[in-house]
């Protein structure tokens, strides 16, 4: 079956996903982890994506972002992409690929799930056993988000500076939402409609976009449901 077209809507946040080859490692020490992270600034800076929450495991990557035209999401993956294989590639004396084809990535209704998508990412490291709380993760977004930590890479969405009126007020709330754990329901929804590229939020956030773009972004009712691989994703 032939892959669909990515869309890519201005001002329209997404969830991106990039993993390594074969699940290989992408990130072996801190060096690793920061070289990618000062490349994302630059990039992101450079094609007006804003970033409002990752996390870097050690072989998969994930953002949520919001760009400001057509082209920026795949101008910056594609530049930070290559930038960071050559980077890895001459630093473990290595060739080859490093990514797994394309990176992944779906829309995201701001309205409804945006909130979800921050926890989702920053919960990662829980999901995968690798501590116990998110703040104890240093390669996150987690501690500028809940926390207030200082950072010139995130931008906040509109979204989250709704939780409340003040800075410190909207830390704390947010703080307190992270702590709620997320649904077997939403997990497997997110990473099912991400791998398909496809949309999460409500049905008329998805007619909205069919009918912007003319492409469906949600799969199609036929067939037996799609099984996720991707456990500790």
């Amino acid at each position: 079956m032939a892959r669909l077209k990515r869309i890519c809507p201005p001002n329209i946040s997404q969830h991106i996903i990039q993993r390594g080859n074969n699940r290989q490692i992408c990130f072996a020490c801190e060096q690793d982890f920061e070289a990618y992270i000062a490349w994302l600034k630059q990039y992101s800076e450079e094609y007006n994506v804003q970033v409002h929450a990752w996390v870097l495991m050690t072989n998969h990557v994930h953002l949520l972002c919001t760009p400001t035209s057509q082209e920026g999401i795949s101008k910056l993956m594609q530049s930070l992409g290559r930038q960071y294989v050559r980077y890895f590639n001459n630093t473990y004396k290595r060739t080859g690929t490093l990514w797994e084809g394309r990176f992944k990535s779906c829309l995201v209704d701001s309205d409804n799930y945006l909130l979800t998508l921050y926890r989702y990412i920053e919960l990662n490291p829980v999901r995968a056993h690798m501590v116990n709380h998110p703040a104890e993760y240093k390669w996150s977004s987690y501690q500028i988000n809940a926390i207030g930590k200082p950072s010139s890479l995130c931008t906040a969405h509109a979204a989250y500076e709704s939780l409340s009126r003040t800075k410190i007020q909207w830390l704390k709330v947010y703080t307190l939402l992270v702590n709620e754990p997320l649904s077997h329901s939403q997990i497997e929804q997110i990473r099912i409609q991400t791998n398909k590229g496809m949309a999460i939020g409500s049905e008329k956030f998805k007619e909205q976009i069919t009918a912007l773009t003319g492409q469906r972004v949600q799969p199609s009712k036929l067939g037996r449901p799609a099984k996720s691989n991707m456990a500790t994703d």
